[in-house]
This record gives C-alpha cells, structure tokens and sequence, in this order.
C-alpha cells in the first residue's frame, strides 16, 4: 500500500513538472508570437512610409515636370508657326522632332502623376449620364491628325441601340484612349476598330480591336502590370512608361469594371473594358 501511495505520488510529480515545463515552453512561445507581431507591425508601418513617400515624389515630380514642358510646347509652337521669322524643311523637322519628344515626356509625366494620385487615394469618380455617340465622336475628333497622316484606318462602330451609361466619361475616355493610342502605335497597316457591345442586362463591353502585330499568350497576364512593356522592335522605337495599361485597369477597377486582352501574333489585338451600365450606387434609370 505504501509503496502504490509513492508510485502515485511520483507520477502526480511527473506530471506537474510536465505541465510546467509545457507552460513555459508556452509562454515562451506566446512571446516569440507576440515579437513577430510586433515586428510585423513595425514592417508594415516602414512599408506604408515607403508607399506615401513614393506617391508624394511622383506627384511632386509630376507637377514640377510640367512646368518646363509646358514652356517647351509653347515655344516649339511659336518656333512652327514662324512668328519670328521663317524656318528651312530641315529646321521645321527639327522643331517636329523637339514638340514629339516633348509631347511623349508630358505623356509619361501625366500617367506617373495619375499613377501617384491612385496610390494615396486621391482619385475622384463624378459620375454623370452620357451618351457613347458623343463618346465616340469627341475621341473620333481627338485621334483625326493622327489617322490622317497614317496608313491605318480608325473605325467606330456606331453604338446603335445602346442605352445611356451613368459613369465617369472622363476615365472611361481616358482607358478607350490608351487602347486606341496603343493600336495605332502598334499596327503598321490595316485597321484598328473601337465597339461597344451589351454583356448581360448590366454591363457594357467597349472593344479596341486592330490587325497590328499580335501579343504571345504567354505575355498577356502581365500586360496590365505596373511597367510592363512588350519587347519587340516597334516598343524600342516607341518609348513609354509601361503605366498606360496599368492605370487603364486601375480606372476600369474604380469604375466598377475589368479589363482584358485577346492577340495572337500575326493577326492583331483586341483590347476591352467592361464596366456597369450604372456605377455602384447611382441610378438604375435616368431620370
């Protein structure tokens, strides 16, 4: 009988240095865990700096680009319309040279400077009705030099039978441009055809399809990626920031939509934006 009462007694013992030393690997634990957070934490605030100061050197950046590019166009203008005095076919090509690199610069300036403004939240959506006729004729307006002096032919498709859209027209604008500017910059001869067409009862799909070079299906998931460019001949000749698809999906996002792509080399590229026919939260019906 004495000898079980010991028995027992040891095992009791057992089994409370047992439970405390578990309970100190616990606690030692629950510190480490603790730590971790804590060091999560402190990361995560340096990584939310980081961003802020990012976005503020591109928006300052931004601003103080424009000045001076602004003051080159002006004068690259006075310089063409030879208010000072007449110019040789060498100088005015020159002068073209200078306003294209200029104008491209401005290009590049405005998508980092939109890019900053989407990263510290500062991007405003004012929703309006519109119709896509009026859309697709102020765009039609926009791209007409261009078209002009090129070998590619620009066709809009009349949005015959298509309601009106209760979205921000301006960022809507903004994505068919990019689309457009890309085909044309892309496609050597042929066309580059903008559509819009209804999905379902809610959405509308606006296509920009040309019979430019074609993208490998390989490339296509990282189109939309910030910097991102295709490596081909024609996009070491054409410069850019590789921002223009990206800010294209951010505002396709803000307005409640997605974009996408569908190429095959050789044959061309159809780009698209699908967006509702009303913003989240504005009016099913124009009234």
């Amino acid at each position: 009988m004495a000898e079980a009462t010991v028995s027992l007694a040891d095992e009791v013992l057992r089994l409370r240095q047992e439970a405390e030393a578990l309970r100190a690997e616990l606690d030692e634990t629950n510190q480490g865990v603790l730590a971790l957070y804590a060091e999560l934490d402190m990361q995560a605030d340096q990584l939310r700096q980081a961003s802020d100061l990012k976005s503020r050197f591109l928006s300052y950046m931004s601003h103080e680009f424009r000045t001076p590019l602004g003051s080159i166009l002006s004068i690259t203008s006075l310089l063409a319309d030879e208010l000072d005095g007449p110019l040789s076919p060498e100088q005015h090509t020159q002068v073209g040279f200078i306003r294209s690199s200029a104008r491209e610069l401005r290009e590049m300036v405005d998508d980092l400077l939109d890019l900053a403004k989407i990263e510290a939240g500062r991007i405003t959506i004012s929703p309006a009705w519109f119709d896509m006729f009026d859309l697709f004729s102020a765009l039609r307006g926009m791209f007409r030099p261009i078209v002009d002096a090129s070998s590619v032919d620009l066709i809009f498709e009349e949005p015959v039978g298509l309601p009106k859209l209760y979205t921000d027209d301006k960022k809507l604008a903004q994505i068919l441009r990019n689309f457009i500017s890309n085909a044309l910059k892309f496609t050597v001869q042929g066309e580059v055809r903008v559509s819009a067409q209804r999905v379902g009862e809610a959405e509308i799909r606006f296509a920009v399809q040309d019979t430019g070079l074609g993208i490998p299906a390989q490339l296509h998931s990282n189109l939309f990626e910030d910097f991102s460019q295709i490596d081909s001949p024609l996009q070491k000749r054409l410069r850019g920031t590789g921002l223009g698809l990206s800010l294209c999906k951010r505002f396709a996002e803000l307005l409640g939509g997605r974009v996408g792509v569908e190429s095959t080399p050789g044959v061309g590229s159809m780009f698209f934006v699908i967006i509702p026919l009303s913003i989240a939260g504005g009016p099913v019906d124009e009234s």
